[in-house]
């Protein structure tokens, strides 16, 4: 037993040194797992704002230089898709995204999950398309900043460490695409970019946060209940190009001659961004009537942000006394926003023409 003794303080620190040194180099640290034992994350990198600096973008390897204590939680792989802002990504690339990320989960069973990062113009728009067409239930996280590196303030770095611990958490399998910025976990159905300026811009109006990334864990109150990823019918190595579809939006006495416009331009589909719980215009109205009796699908969403458009396709509106009502096709867009509802849509047209199946759709996705 080693004794308190000022004559023996030296060799006592000299066996302290010899005995307990060692066994703490050969100890596990509870902070970091060991590489072996650490899940495997890669990013795929598209370019937005938290790559955007000046004179040049980040790439891929160096935004994973950029994340603190990284290694405790994952072993990380970089991969350049892109680097260009959210706004500048075509469809054409959405589908070569997805059939990347499918691609990897499908055939590399060492990799844990996938983060994704996008400039957040755009992000909630590109999560969803991946919510769709992820076939799979490993964890695919979208992650984004709203100040660029060279800020002061710069959210990028730690954005993207809560993007790769939400992506190792086994918790998050079978959760969907998720959106991961400042601390909380979004469905990406549901998320909205909702401030053009503040750090807390993304939000799922009605519905709230999936989860929180807290210092100590990754934690989980709800799941979002419609189908995705692992569980959708759409196969993107099918489909070699998404039919166009425009979104309109309404306001009193809105004109029709858009919605015809946009038909005759080469518009497979039309989403309307009506009033309250759908309401269009007269003129509207009667351009929805003409373009979808014509065969023309036409999804009819909410412009308020919040609630249901009802699946009804069947919609009368009654006009002055004696004229009797106008009907009009249309497919309820459920609760999706309508850029939301565009990309359902277009995934819808590349698949079928029938208006009931498209209305499943709406009400199963």
């Amino acid at each position: 037993m080693l004794t308190a003794c000022s004559r023996c303080g030296p060799l006592r620190e000299l066996l302290l040194a010899v005995l307990v040194i060692p066994l703490l180099l050969d100890a596990p640290c509870v902070f970091a797992g060991q590489p072996d034992s650490l899940p495997t994350i890669r990013l795929i990198a598209t370019g937005g704002t938290i790559s955007s600096r000046p004179g040049g973008r980040l790439t891929a390897e160096q935004l994973i230089e950029s994340i603190p204590f990284l290694d405790r939680y994952a072993v990380s792989e970089a991969e350049q898709f892109d680097n260009v802002a959210s706004s500048m990504l075509t469809l054409d690339q959405w589908l070569k995204l997805s059939r990347r990320v499918n691609e990897l989960l499908s055939g590399r069973p060492d990799l844990t999950g996938i983060v994704v990062t996008t400039g957040t113009d755009t992000l909630e728009e590109t999560a969803y398309f991946l919510h769709l067409t992820v076939r799979s239930d490993k964890p695919v996280v979208v992650v984004g900043s709203m100040r660029p590196p060279q800020s002061l303030s710069y959210d990028g770095a730690a954005n993207l460490l809560q993007g790769f611990r939400v992506a190792a958490d086994d918790a998050s399998r079978g959760k969907g695409v998720l959106v991961v910025l400042n601390n909380e976990i979004n469905s990406a159905r549901e998320v909205s970019k909702t401030n053009t300026q503040s750090l807390q811009a993304f939000y799922a109006p009605g519905y709230g946060v999936l989860g929180q990334v807290d210092t100590d864990r990754v934690s989980y109150y709800r799941r979002t209940e419609r189908r995705h990823t692992a569980s959708s019918e759409f196969d993107v190595t099918s489909i070699e190009r998404l039919p166009r579809v425009d979104v309109l939006l309404s306001y009193q006495d809105a004109p029709g001659d858009l919605i015809r416009r946009a038909v005759e331009a080469g518009a497979a589909g039309i989403v309307v961004a009506g009033a309250g719980a759908g309401s269009v215009s007269r003129k509207q109205h009667e351009a929805i009537e003409a373009v979808s009796h014509a065969g023309t699908p036409v999804v009819v969403t909410s412009r308020t942000g919040r609630g249901r458009v009802l699946t009804e396709r069947q919609v009368r509106r009654q006009v002055t006394p004696g004229q009797g009502s106008l009907t009009a096709q249309r497919i309820g867009g459920e609760d999706l926003s309508p850029v939301k509802a565009r990309i359902l849509l277009m995934l819808a047209l590349a698949v079928t023409t029938d208006l009931r199946e498209v209305q499943r759709m709406f009400t199963e996705y």
